[in-house]
This record gives C-alpha cells, structure tokens and sequence, in this order.
C-alpha cells in the first residue's frame, strides 16, 4: 500500500559516515543532504565548518549511506558568487556526484538575507554551473520573478540535451517554446523518452 505522505528530513551531511546516523536516516523517505563544496578549500570558507568536520569524510559517508539506502536521497547545492561559482568546482562536485549516484540534484543561490555577507549568482550562471553535472537529474531552483528567452529545440536536439542533463517540468516551461514543446510530446508518444517522478519533482529523461 503506498503512503499518502512522506517524510523528509534536510541535513548538512556533517555526521553522515556515521553508521548510526545512516540507520536512522534509512528509515526516513526521502532525505536531503548539502553538499555546496568538493575541495576543501571552497569548503572551509564557503561551509566554515568546526575543525572536527572533514570534507573527505563527508563525501565517503554519502558514498557509504547511498549503497545501504533504498529511499530518495536529494544532494542540495547552494551556489554563493565568488566561492564556488566556478567550473572547476562544480566539474570537482559532478565526479562526487557521479559516484554518489543521488536520486536528485537541487541547485539554487541566495534568494534571502543570509547568515553572514555572501552574495548569490545570476540564475544564467546556475544553469551555466548546473550543465556541468552531465546524466544526473538536476532541479534548478529558479527564482520566482526569472524569465528567460524560449528556445526552440528540434526533435534531435531534445534527445543530445536530455542525453546530457534530464529536464524537470520547470525547465521546459521556462526554456521550451510551443514548438519545441510540441516536439518534446512527440517523443513521448513515440516513446523515445519517459517522465520520471523524484521526491516531487518530474523530470523528462531518455
């Protein structure tokens, strides 16, 4: 029987190697840990961790607990201008994220005062950064007042993109134009390509 609701808990990941940690969490629907950094230096000054916490050991831990959990897992990454806004680093966060294998990748910036003086990025250098993250089911989390010039893509084209990055029901409103939509249905019927539903969010993927 499938549940009506499920529960979902966010964490920074910080204490995800341990093996108690991880029992507790399997048992949770879907889970949802932060991962903004893959080298320690972007780590250090972008997270400021406790000096207990260790980056390397973060990252195995969500290797570790990936194998063992049959649920959702959701990596979270926030985007700050200046820290780990730059193609090194998120070509560094896609060969983590490769061997990791999340269900979901969910990208955004700063849309809110934050803790400390850090700025967000355009939405145009998330979706830049966000290419770099090739197969993996990536959620842009678009700012409420984004437009974006629509495009229109040929039946082909659809399939090298998708091939690339699955697109999520968002991306298509805000990037396809009619025509290309219309393409993307034909796929569909044609069964070339299928939807896929991840804690909430769908996708369009081969």
């Amino acid at each position: 029987m499938k549940k009506e609701h499920k529960l979902l808990i966010l964490s920074n990941g910080s204490t995800i190697r341990d093996e108690a940690m991880q029992a507790i969490l399997s048992k949770i629907d879907i889970v949802k840990l932060s991962l903004d950094c893959a080298t320690q230096m972007c780590f250090k000054k972008l997270d400021r961790p406790h000096v207990s916490v260790n980056l390397e050991a973060i990252k195995e831990g969500m290797k570790a607990f990936r194998k063992r959990y049959h649920g959702e897992l959701v990596i979270e990454i926030l985007v700050v201008d200046g820290i780990n806004d730059t193609l090194v680093e998120f070509e560094a966060l896609n060969l983590v994220l490769q061997d990791i294998k999340p269900d979901r990748i969910d990208v955004g910036t700063i849309d809110r005062p934050p803790a400390y003086a850090i700025n967000g990025v355009s939405m145009e250098r998330v979706i830049e950064l966000s290419s770099q993250l090739v197969g993996l089911h990536v959620n842009i989390a678009y700012k409420k007042e984004y437009t974006q010039k629509k495009r229109t893509f040929s039946e082909d084209e659809i399939v090298e993109l998708l091939k690339r990055r699955p697109q999520s029901f968002e991306d298509v409103r805000l990037c396809f134009d009619e025509t290309s939509q219309q393409h993307l249905q034909t796929l569909i019927d044609k069964k070339r390509l299928h939807v896929k539903h991840i804690a909430g969010v769908s996708f369009y993927t081969i």
